[in-house]
Order: structure tokens, then C-alpha cells, then sequence
């Protein structure tokens, strides 16, 4: 019986954590078609994004800077979320000259959806005050009978 055991616990040879092209993109807030081919094709190890992110190369800051930006940082950069994008007709991509010029532009679509979005925000606090607001009480009357 133990000779089974010994066999189960010997350390198996740590192999390196891997992600899928899209998840790194994901991960590092670009959009995965405006990556170069050899990102697209091969898979990212945890230290191979932590080295992205730590030291980004030339294309990885012009994508960060100059787009085209995924829907979530589209949505981020606008004030909106990525439902009001969908509403407002943004299902693809945007450049940051695309975004400034919405921006400039400021059509009712993003008005709405930058009036929903902070009503959102405001409602997210309200709710995260009470209820931190119960725990207080509720730690309180736990300390009371203790």
C-alpha cells in the first residue's frame, strides 16, 4: 500500500502556464486581428504577458495608444457601457481618432448612454453603501450578545 503512495506523491515537472492568443489580447486591451501574426498564431505563457505588460513592445503601445480599441476600452474611453455601444450602433472596433471624433461629435445615442451609465454607477454606490452599511449593524449586534 504505501509503495502506491510514494508513486502519487512525486512532484510532476512544473509546465508553464499558457493562454490562447485571445485571452492575452483580452488581457492586455487590444483588439486580437490588429496584433501582429506571430501573436495571433502561437499561444502566450503567463511570463511571456507579464514581460508584455512590464515592457511593451513597439506595436503593443502604438495599438494601446492609437487603437483599434476592443469594444471594452471603446466603452471605457466613451463613458458607456458595452450594451450602450451595441445600442448605439458600435459593433466593430474604433480607432482613437474614431473615438475623439464621437466624442467631439457627442450624438444623442452617447448623451443616453452616458446619462444610463453614470445613474448605473450612482445606483452601484447607493447599494454598495447599505449593504456595508447592514454589515456594520449586523457586526455590531453579533458584538452585543457576545
Amino acid at each position: 500500500m504505501l509503495a502506491t503512495l510514494d508513486g502519487m506523491t512525486t512532484p510532476k515537472p512544473k509546465t508553464p502556464q499558457t493562454m490562447k492568443p485571445a485571452t492575452a489580447a483580452k488581457k492586455l486591451g487590444v483588439y486580437l486581428p490588429a496584433t501582429p501574426a506571430e501573436f495571433q498564431e502561437g499561444v502566450v505563457s503567463r511570463d511571456e504577458l507579464n514581460a508584455l505588460q512590464a515592457d511593451p513592445p513597439e506595436w503593443l503601445t502604438e495599438l494601446r495608444r492609437n487603437g483599434p480599441h476592443p469594444r471594452p476600452v471603446v466603452a471605457a474611453k466613451l463613458g458607456v457601457s458595452i450594451s450602450g455601444l451595441a445600442r448605439g450602433g458600435v459593433t466593430e472596433a474604433l480607432t482613437t481618432e474614431q473615438i475623439e471624433a464621437l466624442k467631439a461629435e457627442n450624438p444623442s445615442w452617447l448623451q443616453q448612454e452616458r446619462t444610463i451609465q453614470a445613474e448605473v454607477r450612482k445606483e452601484a454606490v447607493r447599494v454598495k453603501e447599505k449593504h456595508r452599511k447592514e454589515a456594520t449593524q449586523k457586526a455590531e449586534q453579533t458584538r452585543g450578545r457576545g
